[in-house]
């Protein structure tokens, strides 16, 4: 039997498994009810029916049927991008397959050729192309020619009659088995089967995105294959990079820029060192369902031509991120004509407003940067309020407590091990943050925002503000008068109010159906604390994760306290991480953990038997009690950069790939 007969052997097993669970269930209830009285047995059959085989066919579906959740996007017709119809046209008869239904450009950066399956794949269905819009904003007709052909060649039976239905089945079983609940009674065989799918599959996959990337390079050439490989990863990276580092604070501040996709492709244009340095590395693994081979092997797999270098292929003005290459090249138009309007209609439903305010870029960055250092002041001031033992609510008592020495006494307090020049550089950060804030507040200064690094903080007029030297002036008790009377000499008011209303907290994750102090309950995680919103009635989790999601995205606001009027749910309550003084993990084997509150009665929480999470909820729990049971010290916030103007240390630009 060939690998991909096996392949697909192992695939319909799977349907086999879930049958075989249920045959087994009925053969036991058939056996139970035939020894039972004929009396008892027909009063007994209905509702031991239902407790067993309807069970079992209730997990065993629960484990088979997730349902696809479709990327959000625009459909381009024939009408609206005629040439580049005529590339997939072409790339579909390179590949052997026939064209796909739809063309869909989506937000993110890849190429995706889905198929609408049923029964795990075993039944095909529409086929849809998914195309990321910054592949358009990047690239030029060869790579996408490159990119779509090997994604329309896994459907082509010139790789093996067995390919199409390999290939579909485990990206459906891909998706289905890692969602299957470890509760799910149903799941122990099937995800055993699946581990067995694997080792069968994983050879005779391989094989495939291989002769996939033979097929592309037939086509559309060694040399674009060999660029679209390295550059693909780089790409998804820079997107990362962009929405940790741009997009995503403003996001959750409750601000959206105008144009989204304008910001990416002013990104890919200005930084060209980090999209070298992504190209020349190896792309880590997308999981255990993950199909491709390392980039070495596939790159050594192509049919042989002069396959420039990682170092050789950035040099090039295509491969660079330069603006030349990056904004739209005039092939790229032709393709997509009015590109950036396309990019406005994608961002209408793939970055839903959703109550956000629309803004520009200059005042989304600015507004975010500000919301991120309003976010570590906060922290700060309640870790330094509870080692002083009094409230403090703003710059003008911390410098109060610098002036009479109370700051390093609390500093000493907070880290008892840390040498006295460790403690005066902490000291140094939170008065550099709190005079920072007090002169955005004042509107003495300004953000200056760009593309290729961190934001740092100028006068409004231009003017020299040197506030890291103020911060080290103000750590020393007989220097801070000096210091305030400068401060009130250029227009800082230390006791300016912050924005209305504060910032949204970012959600770090989220668990669905939890119990607290017995109430069913979702929590999602966020950078200061712990969300709890009442749950919804067992059997609605698809609702609950809904609902979390959307409130997720939302962003916590900050007056979210134990029943605020602008709860994101009725009887909503936040729980601050600065309240909470410890948390104990409860005994026995069900988990479970006690919140001890500060001036209040503790928390107990416990995960349901339906329990689910959201964007990597138990993750993010475990490491918000690793971080409430260990020391948690005042937030470093603004150092001095470069040219001695403070900056928020959240504001430091790093490549997430």
């Amino acid at each position: 039997m060939s690998k991909g007969a096996r392949s697909a052997a192992a695939l319909a097993g799977f349907v086999l498994v879930a049958g075989a669970q249920l045959a087994l269930v009925l053969l036991a209830l058939g056996a139970v009810l035939w020894m039972l009285p004929s009396t008892v047995a027909l009063r007994a059959g209905v509702p031991l029916s239902i407790a067993t085989f309807g069970a079992a066919g209730y997990a065993t579906w629960r484990a088979l049927h997730t349902r696809r959740r479709l990327p959000a996007g625009v459909t381009v017709t024939r009408d609206r991008a005629p040439r580049l119809w005529d590339l997939v046209d072409a790339a579909a008869v390179a590949a052997g397959v026939a064209v796909p239904d739809t063309l869909i450009v989506v937000a993110d950066a890849g190429v995706t050729a889905g198929v609408r399956t049923r029964l795990l794949g075993l039944v095909g269905g529409r086929r849809d192309l998914y195309l990321g819009l910054p592949l358009l904003q990047a690239w030029g007709p060869d790579r996408l020619s490159a990119a779509v052909t090997h994604e329309l060649a896994h459907y082509s039976p010139r790789l093996s009659r067995w390919a199409p239905l390999a290939y579909r089945g485990r990206v459906a079983v891909g998706r289905v088995v890692p969602r299957i609940s470890r509760r799910n009674p149903a799941g122990i065989a099937l995800r055993a089967w699946a581990a067995l799918y694997r080792r069968i599959d994983t050879p005779f996959s391989r094989e495939q995105e291989l002769a996939a990337d033979r097929i592309a390079a037939q086509h559309a050439g060694v040399e674009s294959v060999a660029a679209v490989l390295r550059d693909l990863p780089a790409l998804a990276g820079m997107q990362r990079l962009f929405h940790a580092e741009y997009l995503g604070p403003g996001w959750q501040a409750g601000y959206v820029p105008d144009d989204v996709f304008g910001g990416l492709l002013r990104v890919l244009a200005a930084r060209s060192a980090e999209m070298t340095l992504l190209r020349g590395q190896e792309p880590e693994p997308a999981g255990p369902w993950d199909t491709h081979p390392p980039l070495a092997e596939r790159l050594s797999s192509l049919p042989p031509s002069s396959i420039p270098a990682a170092s050789e292929s950035s040099e090039s003005p295509e491969a660079s991120g330069s603006p030349e290459a990056s904004d739209c090249p005039d092939e790229t138009v032709e393709l997509v004509p009015d590109l950036p309007q396309l990019g406005r209609a994608l961002q209408e439903v793939a970055y839903p407003v959703g109550g956000r305010t629309i803004v520009t870029w200059d005042e989304c960055l600015s507004i975010a940067r500000t919301a991120e250092m309003e976010r570590e002041a906060e922290a700060a001031l309640a870790t330094i309020s509870r080692a002083v033992g009094a409230e403090i609510t703003g710059p003008a008592q911390v410098l109060d407590l610098a002036a009479d020495g109370r700051l390093r006494s609390a500093a000493e307090t907070l880290f008892p091990g840390a040498s006295p020049g460790a403690a005066t550089d902490r000291i140094i950060d939170l008065l550099g943050l709190m005079m920072a804030l007090a002169a955005l507040r004042s509107g003495i200064v300004r953000w200056r925002h760009s593309w290729t690094g961190a934001a740092e903080v100028v006068g409004v007029d231009g003017a020299y503000l040197n506030l890291a030297e103020l911060a080290q002036a103000a750590a020393e008790p007989e220097t801070v008068a000096s210091v305030l009377e400068y401060l009130e000499k250029i227009g800082v008011d230390l006791a300016a109010p912050a924005g209305d209303g504060g910032p949204a907290r970012p959600v770090l994750g989220g668990l669905i159906n939890l119990t607290v102090d017995g109430a069913r309950t979702d929590m999602l995680i966020t950078d200061l604390g712990l969300l709890l919103v009442p749950g919804l009635p067992r059997g609605r989790e698809p609702e609950s994760k809904r609902r979390l999601a959307r409130i997720a995205a939302d962003g916590v606001p900050v007056a979210s306290r134990p029943e605020p009027a602008s709860a994101p749910e009725p009887g909503s309550r936040f729980l601050p991480f600065a309240d909470v003084t410890g948390v104990t993990a409860l005994p026995g084997r069900r988990k479970g953990w006690t919140i001890e509150v500060r001036d209040g009665d503790g928390v107990t929480l416990r995960p349901a038997l339906d329990a689910d999470e959201l964007l990597g909820g138990w993750k993010a729990w475990d490491d918000a009690v690793r971080f409430l049971t260990g020391t948690r010290p005042v937030v470093p916030a603004a150092r001095p950069s470069a040219e001695g103007v403070a900056e928020p240390g959240a504001v430091d630009a790093r490549i997430h790939g």
